[in-house]
């Protein structure tokens, strides 16, 4: 009988650590793909330009994946992924003292020129969502030429379908990033901010870094 209890007790201890082993999994699943930081960054400039700071973290995510090192193909930097030419006209706009481009790199410098950008992007499409990530990607002249073609749009006023692969690609996984970092991260945004950066999104960023690096010059 004692033999049968222990061994009842044993399936359950092992039934129980592949639970938790599971949920541990999953946690560092969307840590890892969803990662945060930089919040207080994100609170104080979505606050200034009125820009939901859920979108903003979705962007980066989707852009940079967090890294404030990130370059493109096409030279946007930073963790909003900001070009050159849009960093010089928000520069001018805002004000900034002595802009190179190596400031894209700069957090909060890339942060408050994206919501800028996002801000303009709002009031430009009446803010919708869609055409406003769509005009992140492409750039607002190809989503204005794509409304006025009755191919993409019926009514000059949303796009039924976008030319390009890669931006419709972009628009449906920033709002499926924004819906999963509501529910990840509920709140974040309201009660107090922590102004470091995140230590784990710097491990997994300099990983992949390393990585990549292996495979590139191995």
């Amino acid at each position: 009988m004692y033999y049968m209890i222990g061994k009842g007790l044993k399936r359950i201890t092992i039934f129980f650590v592949f639970i938790a082993i599971g949920l541990f999994a999953l946690y560092m699943y969307f840590m890892v793909n969803y990662p945060l930081s930089y919040q207080m960054l994100i609170k104080k400039y979505s606050d200034e330009f009125n820009v939901d700071p859920y979108l903003i973290a979705a962007i980066i995510n989707v852009e940079s994946k967090y890294d404030k090192n990130a370059i493109s193909k096409k030279d946007a930097r930073g963790l909003m992924q900001i070009s050159p030419i849009t960093g010089k006209w928000a520069s001018e706009e805002l004000n900034i003292d002595d802009f190179d481009v190596e400031d894209l790199f700069d957090p909060e410098l890339n942060i408050m020129i994206g919501c800028w950008y996002l801000s303009i992007l709002s009031q430009e499409f009446d803010n919708n969502l869609p055409l406003m990530l769509a005009a992140y990607n492409a750039g607002s002249g190809n989503v204005v030429k794509w409304l006025q073609d009755e191919k993409y749009s019926d009514d000059g006023e949303s796009l039924k379908d976008i030319p390009f692969a890669e931006t419709k690609d972009y628009v449906k996984k920033v709002q499926r990033n924004i819906s999963i970092y509501r529910v990840l991260y509920e709140d974040e945004f309201v009660y107090e901010i922590p102004s470091r950066e995140n230590y784990m999104v710097l491990f997994v960023n300099n990983f992949r870094r390393v990585v990549k690096n292996f495979v590139i010059y191995k």
